[in-house]
């Protein structure tokens, strides 16, 4: 299958909103409610949200789109130093770029989408002059932790994320560009 990763565009702001609500759940643990991921998704990834992500002269988005031209993955990245202090502790490489979401439709898993969008990733974060790039990623998601390491992350520290009335544990990884 032949997957095309370009930057997103305002266009895009609602394919990008379907594929995070397919997959923001996928990433949580499963003691997460279905009530807060549901209040995460119309707060954090909304169309409306994506919009506004799409004008901010601060992020990056990239889209993954089958050969139909159909998305199935997208990556957002911050650029800037980042406001979490546990974050600010942890991380070593300066200035640095946040890989905020990457991720995949389940039914396209294991097809290199993912390792399209990191490498789409670590050459926005490069154009943005960018030292290193850091993630948080949930303590519990052994799959993702896996994937990031391939591709050269270590973990740093770790943070804490907010889903609904509940704090979760992230562990913070970070890569030199």
């Amino acid at each position: 299958m032949t997957v095309n990763v370009r930057p997103a565009t305002a266009e895009d702001a609602s394919a990008l909103a379907a594929v995070a609500a397919v997959t923001f759940p996928l990433a949580c643990p499963p003691h997460t409610t279905d009530e807060a991921k549901a209040q995460f998704i119309a707060t954090v990834l909304s169309e409306e949200r994506f919009a506004g992500y799409l004008t901010d002269q601060a992020r990056d988005l990239l889209i993954a789109e089958s050969e139909d031209g159909t998305a199935i993955g997208y990556a957002m990245l911050v650029n800037g130093e980042p406001a979490d202090p546990d974050v600010a502790g942890a991380i070593r490489v300066r200035p640095t770029i946040e890989l905020s979401k990457c991720y995949v439709l389940p039914g396209h898993h294991g097809e290199g989408v993912a390792g399209l969008l990191m490498r789409a990733s670590i050459d926005a974060a490069t154009a943005r002059e960018a030292e290193g790039i850091w993630l948080g990623v949930n303590e519990e998601n052994a799959r993702a932790q896996h994937f990031y390491g391939k591709h050269g992350f270590e973990r740093v520290g770790s943070k804490r994320f907010l889903v609904g009335d509940r704090l979760e544990h992230d562990w913070v990884m970070e890569r030199a560009l």
